[in-house]
């Protein structure tokens, strides 16, 4: 029976008030979400715009903006600051992303055995994720590393020399990546859920063929938990690729750049030489260079990400 046969046999005044129920209860929805589209627009695209608009000026947040084309892009291959950023960039985010991933696997893998206490465990190991971008934590994690602060008093106690951890720039990036790592508890939760969810049955047909634990983890868990980890994979990456915080509070880019990140290259150009077209420039190819990682990220995972319904057919 089509709709049209329905109408017919509704009553006029019944079909017009249907309709406009129907009608009153989109326009309902649409209120609904009017805030989020609001603050969406307002917040989020017209910044996106803006900045766009503003990286082919010479903006100045002081004057009005001149059209400059694109050399505020071109500028960028003669600036040896960008480029030092940008390197400190890659290699920031080449350290922390791993090891992120790495410990809270382990650590997940850890609090998914059934051992007395497990939940307190948890508790405790998830309370940094919380912590973490808070000030006051960036400014003791500063006094921690300094050079009369705790890790070097530990360090003294096994008699070894105190280490300079702002005072050369490998060190001093590596105290950045640790409080980010430190930090695992968000993704250290995804994985456990992921864990959590693994056919059983799996590991103990592994475990009758005489399966040892180490390929178990190998040629069962990794490939299983695949698309866990390609999730947090690019989270973290792009994540990494606008820190700002950590080494504005802690290290304030030294020493000698070495912690000096893109993103607080382009805020000091913005209020701090007041270049908002450079900084906006800037911007942009700091979000390419995040989509291209992106985009490459999903283009091979194909070769190491494997779904549990892949070659499935419909029956």
């Amino acid at each position: 029976m089509t709709n049209a046969t329905v109408e017919k046999q509704l009553s006029p005044a019944k079909v017009k008030k249907d309709h406009y129920a129907l009608g009153e209860s989109k326009y309902l929805g649409l209120l609904y979400i009017a805030p989020w589209i609001l603050g969406f627009l307002v917040f989020t695209l017209y910044p996106i715009v803006a900045s766009l608009v503003l990286s082919f000026t010479d903006c100045n947040l002081i004057t009005a903006p001149g059209f400059v084309g694109i050399e505020n892009y071109t500028s960028m291959f003669s600036d040896d600051t960008f480029k030092t950023s940008l390197t400190v960039t890659f290699e920031y985010v080449l350290l922390e992303v791993p090891l992120k991933i790495i410990i809270s696997l382990m650590v997940a893998m850890i609090l998914n055995m059934k051992l007395k206490g497990i939940n307190f465990f948890r508790t405790t190991f998830y309370i940094p994720s919380i912590l973490g971008s808070n000030v006051a934590i960036a400014v003791l994690w500063k006094f921690i590393f300094q050079s009369d602060g705790l890790i070097n008093q530990v360090i003294g106690l096994f008699g070894a020399q105190p280490v300079s951890w702002f005072g050369e720039q490998f060190p001093a990036l590596m105290t950045i990546v640790l409080l980010r790592v430190w930090e695992f508890g968000s993704t250290m939760i995804i994985f456990l859920a992921a864990l959590k969810s693994l056919p059983q049955d799996v590991y103990e047909a592994a475990a009758v063929d005489g399966c040892t634990k180490v390929k178990r983890f190998f040629k069962i868990t990794i490939p299983l938990l695949s698309p866990t980890i390609f999730f947090n994979f690019v989270m973290q990456l792009i994540s990494a690729f606008q820190e700002f915080n950590a080494p504005y509070l802690i290290t304030k880019g030294g020493p000698e750049n070495g912690t000096y990140l893109l993103p607080m290259y382009i805020y000091d150009m913005t209020f701090g030489q007041y270049k908002m077209g450079y900084a906006s420039a800037m911007s942009w190819i700091l979000f390419i260079i995040i989509m291209i990682f992106t985009a490459l990220t999903f283009k091979y995972s194909k070769y190491w990400v494997f779904y549990s319904d892949e070659g499935q057919g419909d029956n």
